[in-house]
């Protein structure tokens, strides 16, 4: 392997190490894998450029160029010419891409879900700093400057991981970029030939007559990797033994994120993320309260955002463009003039504790008054904080719309427009057919959309046998919407979802909304909303009265009264049976307990009008058995490399000790030979280097004398040394018995007189463990020999470097 390869290899390594630390800030780690196989190829387009042309341009050049085509391949294949060449169209959606991946990055909170555009800027990023390195460490032949790209690689997934990286991806990308100073500190000093050193890398003793001869020694590569082995260790260490040094890069951050105990602050960018951990608190905390002149609150839900696209892994808000907040909220999308509207006005308070980035509003508010960075979106109605503006401590007034429908304007809803039809019912491919399948038999009869939202949400609510459980794990890709509909329990974000899919696949506009219900009253009149109020419920859309809230969960919020088409919109319910089973009629005081709920639900007081909600979490927890395998093996193979010294040793001292023999004269050598090297690296281990200028009786008596060895293992030493003398100079060889008990009562005798810390060096890093490395080092090099005798070699490197004859 040429210096050039190594180097490569090297820097391939180095950057996958340290992209490892990025692997946390996503929940699916299939991108590093695609990532790698990208870098690969970029690596090898340098290497190959790097054989055709000495130019350091056109090498860099050229791996640019593919990894423009490797990310447009990855990431915007139907937009590139012919698939593969990047045009106009395809930069452009590369673009829009990458700024749907910013929008993600500045959403979502740790761990974020995989989205396209978060991960075309993560395998963007890597490729970029890959080229970086390869460039510094290969092509300029200048790898310590390459450790600037590597750690602002890591700094970046350390700043960003919750609670920083930890002490193993720091270990890693550490390894790789001393790795990389490695391969180049031999590359140049291979310049200067062969280095002398004393230490010899034979088995020890008169043994080494039996083995392979050995390869020139590398004493100054050795040293280089001791120094860097110990810097690594001290880096590790110092910042765990120092407590000012806490909070670095290997530190926690600490703080309110609702997580640790560190002011129980719920912070959260995401709010899927912040109604998720809300099923983790320990009590109903208070979040948001407000006071109100509507007569009857029922309805009174507050709203924190819509989430209208649905990619087969999670539902998720569109990326829109944000404007400044307008005096007056303009009308609501759809609403006609027919529909009977009444205004109210609504003061809210927030708890400092809650900082959440989207304002919680009543649907739809039409005039916000509130101070700090607030921006609106007018898509959803929804206002968002600027420059890291949140919702913790925040005052403010909201005037609202309560829209009444009757069943009789719903039923008869003209068709929406195509644009808005076609952005509402989009479905992944993904989506199982017993989604749409479903939905068409439970709605069989019904004469228009109204009437098929309407059976929907009773089949959910009471029809369909499903039971309210929050104990059932959430997701919302299309396998938790499958095994929903198999198993039929679950809780909000499950009956949502599931509705809104099973909607849009009967060509019903269709989003899901994320919110709270109405909280419980006070005994001053305001109205206290909790973190367990919490929810989310579909939202669908009907022409001239606009998007119109459902409740599909049981036990969960208030049936709206326009889906009971008996029943005038202005009145109440009138029967316990026209309200999902368990749902209050309007806050209350005191919570309410559902027969349906589980024992255990009950004794924590997760039932009724305040209970626990359903999470809505941003991503599918149904990982493939493929998934759990390769992260068990992987952390198997982490947590096995630390210990592959111990475990070489106990192999091979198992394989020299328990060999049977034979009854030859080979055998007999071979077996005596095998217990005096176990003697040697036994010895070894433990601080005494093997000398092979000394017989074996010197030897032998030397490791008496270092090791300070009683006088059973002093015997035993000299036991097999004089095994050692007969089997090498007797003119027939004699059986020798009790070699592998001698052998046993040296390893005693060493471990009984030394130190603490020297009995663990000598069973979790033993010095003899180099002989691993010596030995693929001499493989490698007799490889290299043969490749080099190999016939026809010399004949293909010649056409190799033969100019190309133009025909004329």
């Amino acid at each position: 392997m040429s210096a050039r390869t190594r180097l490569a290899l090297c820097a391939f390594v180095a950057t996958m190490t340290a992209a490892v630390a990025l692997v946390p800030l996503v929940e699916t780690s299939t991108w590093i894998l695609r990532a790698g196989f990208l870098l690969a190829v970029q690596g090898g387009v340098g290497a190959l450029a790097r054989r055709v042309s000495p130019a350091r341009i056109l090498t860099v050049s050229s791996q640019v160029v593919v990894t423009l085509v490797l990310l447009t391949v990855a990431f915007a294949r139907e937009h590139a010419v012919v698939g593969l060449v990047p045009g106009p169209q395809a930069v452009r959606a590369l673009a829009e891409l990458l700024t749907a991946g910013s929008d993600d990055v500045s959403r979502y909170a740790t761990p974020a879900p995989a989205t396209d555009g978060i991960q075309l800027m993560l395998i963007g990023g890597v490729l970029l700093i890959g080229l970086a390195v390869d460039a510094l460490a290969v092509t300029f032949r200048t790898a310590a400057p390459a450790g600037l790209p590597l750690l602002a690689l890591y700094s970046v997934a350390a700043g960003l991981s919750d609670g920083g990286a930890g002490r193993l991806t720091f270990l890693l990308a550490a390894s790789g970029y001393l790795l990389l100073l490695l391969a180049e500190s031999r590359d140049r000093l291979s310049a200067w030939g062969k280095v002398f050193s004393g230490v010899s890398r034979s088995s020890g003793g008169l043994a080494s007559g039996l083995e392979s001869p050995s390869a020139a020694s590398r004493a100054p590569v050795r040293t280089g990797r001791r120094i860097g082995a110990v810097t690594l260790g001290i880096a590790l260490v110092v910042p765990a033994a120092l407590p000012t040094l806490d909070g670095g890069l290997l530190g926690g951050r600490g703080g309110g994120t609702g997580k640790g105990s560190g002011g129980g602050t719920i912070s959260a960018v995401n709010p899927l993320v912040s109604l998720q951990n809300n099923l983790n608190q320990p009590e109903n905390r208070e979040v948001l309260s407000y006071r109100t002149d509507a007569g009857d609150p029922q309805d009174f839900y507050l709203r924190i955002l819509a989430l209208d696209q649905f990619d087969g892994n999670e539902w998720r808000p569109s990326t829109r463009r944000l404007k400044d907040v307008p005096d007056r909220l303009p009308q609501p999308a759809g609403l006609g003039t027919d529909v009977a509207v009444t205004e109210i006005r609504t003061a809210v308070s927030a708890s400092p504790s809650y900082q959440q980035t989207y304002l919680p509003l009543p649907y739809p508010a039409s005039e916000v008054d509130v101070d700090g960075r607030w921006r609106y979106e007018p898509e959803g109605r929804t206002l968002v904080g600027d420059g890291g503006q949140t919702t913790g401590g925040a005052r403010y007034e909201v005037s609202s719309l309560v829209v009444e429908p009757t069943a009789e304007q719903l039923a008869g809803a003209r068709a929406p427009s195509a644009e808005l039809t076609r952005e509402y019912t989009r479905v992944p491919g993904s989506l199982p057919g017993v989604v749409e399948e479903t939905a068409e038999r439970v709605t069989r009869g019904a004469a228009d959309d109204y009437g098929r939202a309407v059976k929907l949400q009773d089949w959910f609510a009471s029809g369909g046998g499903f039971r309210y459980d929050t104990t059932v794990t959430s997701g919302t890709g299309v396998s938790a919407i499958e095994r929903f509909l198999k198993d039929r329990e679950g809780f909000c974000v499950h009956f949502s979802f599931t509705m809104a899919a099973m909607a849009r696949t009967l060509g019903i506009p269709a989003r899901v909304a994320v919110g709270f219900t109405p909280g419980t009253v006070q005994a001053d009149g305001s109205v206290s909303v909790g973190l367990r109020d919490a929810h989310a419920w579909p939202e669908l859309y009907f022409e001239g009265v606009g998007w119109t809230r459902f409740e599909p969960t049981p036990s969960r919020g208030t049936t709206p009264a326009y889906t009971r088409p008996d029943v005038p919109a202005q009145g109440g319910p009138s029967s316990p049976a026209e309200v999902s089973e368990g749902a209050s009629a309007a806050p209350t005081s005191a919570p309410s307990t559902s027969e349906t709920c589980p024992a255990q639900m009950r004794r924590q007081g997760e039932c009724g009008a305040s209970e626990a909600p359903g999470a809505v979490d941003p991503t599918d927890h149904g990982t493939p058995a493929g998934t759990v395998a390769l992260w068990t093996l992987g952390a198997l193979l982490v947590l096995a490399f630390p210990l592959s010294p111990m475990l070489w040793r106990l192999r091979i001292r198992a394989r020299r000790l328990g060999s049977s023999g034979g009854r030859t004269p080979a055998d007999v050598t071979s077996r005596v030979m095998a217990a005096w090297r176990e003697v040697t690296d036994t010895a070894w281990d433990h601080g005494i280097a093997p000398d092979e200028a000394q017989t074996p009786r010197k030897a032998a008596a030397r490791v008496v004398r270092l090791g300070r060895l009683d006088d059973t293992a002093a015997a035993a030493v000299h036991r097999v040394a004089g095994a050692v003398e007969q089997v090498l100079y007797a003119p027939e060889p004699r059986a020798v018995t009790g070699t592998a008990e001698d052998v046993s009562a040296v390893r005693e005798g060493l471990r009984a007189s030394a130190g603490r810390l020297d009995r663990l060096r000598a069973t979790f890093a033993p010095r003899s463990a180099v002989r691993v490395i010596w030995a693929l080092s001499e493989h490698r090099a007799a490889l290299a020999r043969r490749w080099a005798r190999r016939p026809g070699r010399d004949r293909w490197a010649a056409l190799l470097r033969r100019p190309s004859r133009q025909q004329g």
